[in-house]
């Protein structure tokens, strides 16, 4: 009898029995394969396959050895640009050059690394560098200017100039002191004797208008009504900016009508906030900033007239650049020998003017002159106060 084997290849083999015995016989002999690599694999089954005819065994084929993959062959190694160059091509040889490109060295980790390589332009030197900051733990409070100031003071490496000295003029409209804002009240002008009045308010009086000179009219006339008036915002004395609107008693001092949000317009004009017109309008003036020349107009006769009849006094009166301290006095006796056609000489007179130095031709310094008596004759005396340099005592008979 024979067995019938369908291998997967559908080849028909043919065994004997006795063959078939013995390799079963046999069978436990037969060194077995060596184990594939593979660790785990589960084993082959064997399967059975029917048809029609008869039931059939299907034996187990043996396991192969799985290939090894051989082994990836090595990197290829260039050589650097400059040793490249030196090897000599064999005349059978084809001849390849290849130029490499020096690459920075990198440091190992950082995040240089990943950045691409920037474009270098030949003969130029490159360095990084590299910046460290270190912030304190927990909160920290800047320091301020007085404790910089005193670090500064430690170290002595500044000059501090004095500190001005505080501004105590206040304005007789707003009672204000000291120079405004440019764009507000602005600077401060003189009305009188030890009197002040800002710009702005004294513009924007009702009763104040301007010559093309410069000159503030009526400014005496306006604060003289302003001294009974009441302020609408501030309900205190010296408002003289009334609102424009026929029959309206509304009135401002200038600072109080800007907090109010009253309207001004180009024509010197002003409409409180229950009058003005909604939204923007075209003659509308929102910058009062003032720079050209503009002063009050004064008698200055009639200032100095009223210093001689007060005597001792507590004000201080300047004329340009003379300040007048004292007017003095003239006895009896010394009328015929102290006047001139033109002047009187008033024993004990004193004023201080700022004028060009005799040293220096880009400074200015101080000038004290004096009258004092000296023989039943008037002694002018002249007291140059320049800083750096000793004072100078000039004397003589005239005032020339």
């Amino acid at each position: 009898l024979k067995d019938i084997v369908f291998c997967s290849n559908n080849c028909f083999v043919l065994y004997s029995a006795a063959v078939q015995a013995k390799n079963s016989e046999n069978k436990e002999s037969v060194p077995s394969l060596p184990q594939s690599p593979m660790k785990d694999r589960p084993p082959k089954a064997f399967h059975q396959y029917s048809n029609n005819i008869s039931t059939l065994d299907v034996h187990c084929l043996p396991q192969l050895q799985e290939k090894v993959s051989p082994p990836s062959s090595p990197p290829i190694m260039f050589p650097p640009a400059f040793e490249a160059a030196k090897v000599e091509a064999k005349p059978d040889e084809l001849k390849v050059t290849v130029k490499l490109k020096p690459r920075l060295k990198a440091i190992h980790g950082s995040l240089d690394d990943c950045r691409p390589p920037s474009k270098k332009w030949k003969g130029m030197k490159w360095k990084k560098w590299s910046i460290q900051i270190v912030i304190p733990k927990g909160s920290f409070k800047p320091p301020g200017e007085e404790e910089i100031d005193e670090f500064l003071k430690k170290l002595g490496t500044t000059l501090k100039p004095d500190p001005v000295p505080k501004d105590y003029r206040k304005c007789c409209f707003c009672h204000e002191e000291g120079d405004g804002l440019t764009d507000g009240p602005a600077r401060l002008l003189n009305l009188d004797l030890d009197l002040w009045v800002h710009l702005n308010c004294a513009l924007w009086s009702t009763e104040v208008y301007e010559t093309q000179a410069g000159a503030l009219i009526n400014v005496e006339l306006a604060l003289r009504r302003g001294l009974q008036m009441k302020c609408m915002f501030c309900h205190k004395m010296g408002a003289t900016s009334g609102c424009h609107r026929l029959r309206c008693t509304n009135i401002y001092h200038f600072t109080c009508a800007i907090k109010a949000q009253c309207m001004f317009f180009k024509d010197k004009t002003m409409l409180c906030p229950m009058h003005k017109p909604k939204g923007t309008h075209e003659q509308e003036l929102s910058y009062f900033a003032v720079f050209r020349r503009v002063y009050v107009q004064r008698d200055e006769v009639r200032q100095i007239a009223s210093i001689v009849q007060r005597g001792e006094r507590d004000h201080t009166f300047r004329v340009g650049s003379l300040i007048f301290h004292a007017v003095g006095q003239l006895l009896p006796q010394q009328m015929q020998a102290f006047h001139s056609s033109k002047a009187l000489f008033p024993v004990g007179y004193e004023a201080s003017r700022l004028y060009w130095s005799m040293r220096h031709a880009n400074r200015r310094c101080r000038y004290l002159c004096s009258i004092e008596e000296k023989d039943g004759l008037p002694l002018f005396v002249i007291k140059v106060v320049e800083q750096g340099h000793e004072d100078l005592v000039l004397t003589d008979t005239t005032p020339k």
